[in-house]
């Protein structure tokens, strides 16, 4: 029996140029894919914070302003009765109607508007304001603020631009 030469018998191990590049050809098309998906996922958690901080100011206006209704808060008559900032919202006023004179707090704290990417350290100046004397279709401020409103120039996921939610 012949012993068959040492030289046949030995293989090369490793990849070839084709591999790697097909290799290289399927990463690159799954970070494609991947990327605009991170992007999407991204945008839809800000709109979700949008939505949740807008929900919460404005349940806290109201708030405001139904202790006001109730005579928990002195009220002058030139006023409409809604807050002179959103930062009394968190500051508190004082409950009439209680005899220790206890603050009423209506927000721990104002939420950032998610879509403002300024250094603004006011949160209260990443939203926009509206008063109660100003249209909707044209909000400005005033002395009071009746709603807020974002101020990014972008439209939402469901066509909608964030000023306008």
């Amino acid at each position: 029996m012949l012993n068959p030469s040492p030289a046949r018998d030995q293989r090369i191990s490793g990849f070839t140029l084709i591999e790697l590049l097909i290799t290289v050809l399927i990463v690159a098309l799954l970070a494609s894919v991947a990327v605009p998906m991170t992007e999407l996922v991204v945008k839809r958690s800000k709109e979700q914070d949008l939505s949740s901080n807008l929900r919460e100011i404005r349940t806290a206006i109201d708030a405001y302003k139904q202790a006001i209704d109730e005579g928990k808060i002195n009220k002058p008559p030139d006023e409409s009765g809604y807050p002179s900032s959103l930062e009394v919202l968190v500051d508190g006023v004082i409950d009439q109607k209680n005899p220790k004179k206890a603050k009423i707090y209506f927000l721990r704290r104002i939420p950032r508007n998610p879509f403002v990417t300024t250094d603004t350290p006011n949160a209260a100046d990443t939203w926009g304001k509206r008063s109660y004397a100003s249209d909707a279709s044209d909000p400005k401020e005033g002395n009071d603020v009746f709603d807020v409103y974002s101020k990014s120039p972008d439209i939402g996921l469901n066509d909608i631009p964030y000023r306008e939610w």
